[in-house]
């Protein structure tokens, strides 16, 4: 039904098969551990992806997410995961194995990092992190064991952007695969597998619910051969969503382009307006045309979504509490993606190891939800008055 068609009609109508389900126009939510055969042979016939003999092997509540997930992205499948880090550890795991080595970029999600350096190790195998500006230079880190590449274009922290097409070139030509966290993007502003990655995973908490309302992780697949290695791996390790986060995942996604478009919108207002601010040194958000990573964004990516990051001028610990504390519409929460705005402090330079992040002044991220963006900057203007006034 979907073949062939735009992007928010296959947001609209992938996965979707209301007659199987009495006319149902939402696939309903299964809640199933046991799954009765009808006869021996049919108990003991060998199981595809689709034909599962345990509820945690899929539902159709869960293969009607996998299925939107993968038809929008152009993915040869999907594996849905009970939380977005878990979709990272699935990403890793299931393309290393003992003695391989693993390239991350130096601005990816903390807990991404911390996986590469801590739990990666544990299984023998080793990992290097890289400047995210390195493009086709990282060739010369390639290692012979050298299994696979790990992105996330932009950083959700600093915003940094890699040259995806290049380093998967250097990549490819070396034999090793290519992830990509695409959780700030989106299948609908970046298109991962145009660009010669091999996997993409995301935090479908964020965007793809899109109402702050349930954990949840999806990681795709360009080929048969990578996805089954995915497959094999999350079977294994129990890896299972539930089924009413899974629900609330495929609901949020048929109104996620809707909302992308609000969240760019109202974003790029509120970075506008912070760029003429004289307590701001810079917006970080590749979307703006003096941005650092500007010209890749404009080149690879169709939109932005709602998360920047924000660094300040020179001020006090007080001084930034005094500005967040009093705040209205922003709350200080970690996640993002949802209907609402939120800010808080970020500091990387302690885990940046291969670049150094040390500007003067503190860094602040900021997601912007749907409200109106007046009143958004009216906060953060009151906001500021506060920050002068402490500091």
């Amino acid at each position: 039904m979907t073949e062939g068609k735009r992007p928010d009609t296959v947001l609209t109508h992938a996965g979707r098969h209301p007659h199987d389900f009495f006319g149902v126009v939402n696939t309903p939510v299964f809640h199933a551990s046991t799954i009765l055969s009808r006869t021996v042979a049919e108990r003991l016939a060998p199981k595809g992806p689709r034909d599962p003999a345990y509820g945690r092997r899929g539902t159709p509540t869960m293969f009607t997410l996998e299925d939107t997930v993968a038809e929008i992205e152009g993915a040869a499948g999907a594996v849905i995961c009970p939380s977005g880090m878990a979709a990272v550890a699935l990403g890793y795991s299931s393309m290393l194995s003992a003695g391989d080595h693993v390239l991350v970029a130096d601005c990816v999600y903390a807990p991404a990092r911390r996986y590469a350096t801590e739990a990666l190790p544990r299984h023998g195998i080793g990992a290097t992190f890289f400047d995210p500006g390195i493009g086709a230079g990282i060739a010369e880190l390639m290692r012979p064991e050298t299994k696979l590449v790990y992105l996330e274009a932009p950083g959700s922290q600093t915003f940094e952007m890699q040259d995806v097409p290049a380093i998967a070139e250097a990549a490819h030509a070396r034999g090793a695969r290519v992830a990509i966290d695409n959780t700030w993007a989106t299948p609908l502003f970046f298109k991962p597998f145009d660009h010669g990655a091999d996997l993409s995973i995301h935090a479908a908490t964020k965007y793809i619910v899109g109402h702050s309302d349930a954990m949840l992780g999806v990681v795709t697949c360009r080929d048969a051969e990578t996805l089954e290695m995915v497959r094999a791996w999350w079977n294994m390790t129990g890896l299972c969503a539930g089924p009413d986060d899974i629900y609330l995942g495929t609901r949020g996604i048929r109104t996620m382009s809707v909302r992308l478009a609000r969240h760019q919108e109202n974003a790029m207002r509120v970075a506008t307006w912070l760029q003429g601010r004289p307590e701001v040194e810079r917006v970080l958000y590749p979307a703006l045309p003096d941005d650092p990573g500007h010209a890749i964004w404009k080149r690879d990516f169709t939109g932005a979504s709602g998360l920047f990051g924000l660094l300040l001028n020179p001020a006090g610990p007080e001084a930034v509490a005094a500005m967040l504390d009093g705040l209205e519409l922003f709350g200080m929460g970690s996640s993002w993606g949802g209907f609402e705005s939120l800010i808080v402090p970020s500091d990387p330079s302690a885990w940046r190891t291969a670049t150094v992040w040390n500007p003067a002044g503190p860094l602040l991220r900021l997601h912007i939800g749907l409200e109106d963006p007046d009143d958004l900057i009216a906060d953060l203007e009151a906001g500021f008055a506060r920050l002068r006034a402490a500091g």
